[in-house]
């Protein structure tokens, strides 16, 4: 990116390959994911933490092509097909992986759709399991249910034994939540999503609400919520300043969790990527969960990958296309 701005700040352009540093891997990258994030870094409003690449790109898949100092013994070798969890630095032809947030494709799984994975994947985990720690049985409300992490956290969710609740804006988007597991579908243009949850858990709520909106749901998520419910929020889609009842809060012994998963550290990631390796990809390899692609476009067309992410029409995950697999 050029500068902060619309799409077409977003050129292809030469720029110096990565230098590894103590702990990491070079990645040949094959695809890259497209993040809500990276819409954000753009228009100049979530900048890339100290010390990491300025270049957009959270997640991608592709090959490790040289080990750094400090990875010969962390069990990868030189070709190995590998997606990874990124600080930035994915919209390019290679970049720098720190080794613990590596992951093996898993099985069924190409290697070019493996890119929309990590992300998602570790952040749904990360929330709803290590923050929310979401149980068998509770009821877990989704907004934005189509999205990348929404149609990860459906799945998630349901082989977690949750009962899943998504809002969305459109009969297909809702369809979809749907056919990935998705119990009660909400249309919040037309609904309003805490009558219908009340009505459908006989008044209770919510266990868990994962919140990509931010200010504007505050109140209305903290109605949602059963007692001892979780609000845990990842996105500030609908305002960065909201309004708190804090007796509300009280009364229904809820707790409201605001996370990040780029800003931790890499001891934390590489905690968080192992859960997902060690729980998620079992589920994928089993056909109980998979990834879900909208659609692809060049790296060279990035800009118009960010404008289908800005109309918010898509469903599932939406990718760069950087070399052949």
């Amino acid at each position: 990116m050029t500068e902060p701005g619309n799409a077409d700040v977003l050129v292809e352009a030469d720029v110096p390959e990565p230098v590894l540093a103590d702990g990491e891997v070079l990645v040949e990258v094959v695809a890259s994911g497209v993040n809500r994030a990276d819409v954000q870094q753009r228009l100049g409003y979530y900048p890339p933490p100290p010390g990491t690449s300025p270049l957009l790109g959270l997640e991608v898949s592709g090959r490790i092509a040289e080990l750094g100092p400090g990875t010969q013994d962390a069990g990868w070798v030189v070709g190995d097909e590998v997606c990874a969890l990124l600080s930035g630095g994915g919209y390019a032809e290679a970049v720098a992986v720190p080794v613990g947030q590596l992951l093996p494709i898993p099985g069924g799984v190409a290697v070019a759709d493996a890119a929309g994975l990590p992300e998602v994947a570790c952040t749904v985990w990360s929330n709803l399991v290590d923050e929310a720690h979401l149980a068998k049985g509770e009821t877990v409300l989704l907004h934005g249910g189509s999205s990348g992490i929404g149609t990860m956290a459906i799945q998630i969710a349901k082989a977690l034994g949750a009962r899943v609740a998504v809002t969305a804006g459109s009969a297909d988007k809702l369809e979809a939540c749907r056919e990935l597991g998705a119990d009660l579908l909400i249309n919040y243009r037309e609904e309003d999503f805490v009558e219908v949850l009340k009505e459908a858990t006989d008044g209770r709520g919510a266990d868990v609400v994962l919140d990509v909106v931010g200010a504007k749901y505050l109140e209305r998520n903290l109605d949602a919520l059963a007692p001892g419910g979780r609000l845990v929020v990842i996105g500030l889609l609908g305002g960065r300043k909201g309004e708190l009842d804090l007796g509300k809060l009280l009364s229904k012994r809820g707790r409201v969790i605001a996370t990040s998963l780029r800003a931790r550290s890499l001891q934390d990631k590489a905690r968080i990527v192992a859960q997902v390796r060690e729980r998620v990809w079992p589920w994928i390899n089993e056909g109980k969960v998979r990834t879900v692609v909208a659609s692809r476009y060049p790296l060279a067309d990035a800009a118009r990958a960010h404008r289908e992410m800005e109309a918010s029409g898509h469903i599932g995950k939406i990718l760069l296309d950087v070399r052949e697999a």
